[in-house]
Protein backbone atom coordinates (compact mmCIF):
# COMPACT_ATOMS: atom_id res chain seq x y z
CA UNK A 1 0.00 0.00 0.00
CA UNK A 2 1.27 3.46 -0.82
CA UNK A 3 2.21 5.86 1.94
CA UNK A 4 -0.15 8.53 0.57
CA UNK A 5 -3.11 6.16 0.78
CA UNK A 6 -2.20 5.14 4.32
CA UNK A 7 -1.89 8.76 5.45
CA UNK A 8 -5.19 9.85 3.89
CA UNK A 9 -6.99 6.78 5.24
CA UNK A 10 -5.62 7.47 8.71
CA UNK A 11 -6.69 11.13 8.52
CA UNK A 12 -10.17 10.02 7.49
CA UNK A 13 -10.32 7.63 10.44
CA UNK A 14 -9.11 10.26 12.90
CA UNK A 15 -11.70 12.73 11.63
CA UNK A 16 -14.37 10.12 12.24
CA UNK A 17 -13.07 9.56 15.77
CA UNK A 18 -13.21 13.30 16.44
CA UNK A 19 -16.84 13.40 15.33
CA UNK A 20 -17.58 10.46 17.60
CA UNK A 21 -15.95 12.15 20.59
CA UNK A 22 -17.96 15.32 19.94
CA UNK A 23 -21.18 13.34 20.07
CA UNK A 24 -20.21 11.45 23.21
CA UNK A 25 -19.08 14.60 25.00
CA UNK A 26 -22.32 16.37 24.16
CA UNK A 27 -24.37 13.49 25.60
CA UNK A 28 -22.28 12.66 28.65
CA UNK A 29 -23.79 13.76 31.97
CA UNK A 30 -21.05 12.50 34.27
CA UNK A 31 -18.41 15.22 34.69
CA UNK A 32 -15.54 12.75 35.09
CA UNK A 33 -16.56 10.86 31.97
CA UNK A 34 -16.92 14.11 30.05
CA UNK A 35 -13.45 15.23 31.20
CA UNK A 36 -11.92 11.89 30.19
CA UNK A 37 -13.56 12.07 26.76
CA UNK A 38 -12.26 15.61 26.29
CA UNK A 39 -8.73 14.44 27.09
CA UNK A 40 -9.05 11.66 24.53
CA UNK A 41 -10.45 14.10 21.98
CA UNK A 42 -7.60 16.55 22.60
CA UNK A 43 -4.99 13.81 22.08
CA UNK A 44 -6.79 12.75 18.92
CA UNK A 45 -6.80 16.35 17.67
CA UNK A 46 -3.05 16.60 18.26
CA UNK A 47 -2.49 13.44 16.23
CA UNK A 48 -4.72 14.77 13.47
CA UNK A 49 -2.86 18.10 13.34
CA UNK A 50 0.53 16.36 13.20
CA UNK A 51 -0.57 13.97 10.47
CA UNK A 52 -2.21 16.84 8.55
CA UNK A 53 1.08 18.78 8.70
CA UNK A 54 3.00 15.77 7.38
CA UNK A 55 0.45 15.19 4.60
CA UNK A 56 0.62 18.84 3.59
CA UNK A 57 4.46 18.84 3.58
CA UNK A 58 4.52 15.77 1.34
CA UNK A 59 1.78 17.21 -0.92
CA UNK A 60 -0.55 14.34 -0.04
CA UNK A 61 -3.10 16.93 0.94
CA UNK A 62 -3.60 20.30 -0.68
CA UNK A 63 -5.92 22.58 1.29
CA UNK A 64 -8.61 24.54 -0.47
CA UNK A 65 -7.84 28.10 -1.49
CA UNK A 66 -8.44 30.73 1.17
CA UNK A 67 -11.81 32.44 1.05
CA UNK A 68 -11.96 35.95 -0.31
CA UNK A 69 -13.15 38.80 1.87
CA UNK A 70 -16.34 38.93 -0.21
CA UNK A 71 -17.04 35.23 0.42
CA UNK A 72 -16.47 35.70 4.15
CA UNK A 73 -18.82 38.70 4.19
CA UNK A 74 -21.50 36.73 2.35
CA UNK A 75 -21.35 33.86 4.84
CA UNK A 76 -21.45 36.27 7.78
CA UNK A 77 -24.50 37.92 6.29
CA UNK A 78 -26.24 34.56 5.87
CA UNK A 79 -25.53 33.67 9.51
CA UNK A 80 -26.73 37.03 10.78
CA UNK A 81 -29.97 36.62 8.79
CA UNK A 82 -30.50 33.15 10.21
CA UNK A 83 -30.36 31.60 6.73
CA UNK A 84 -27.78 29.01 7.74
Amino acid sequence: MQEKVMVTDTLTGINGELAGYAGMIAQAEDKELKAALKQLRNACEQSQEELYRIAKEKSYYVPAAKATQEEISNVRQLFSQGTL
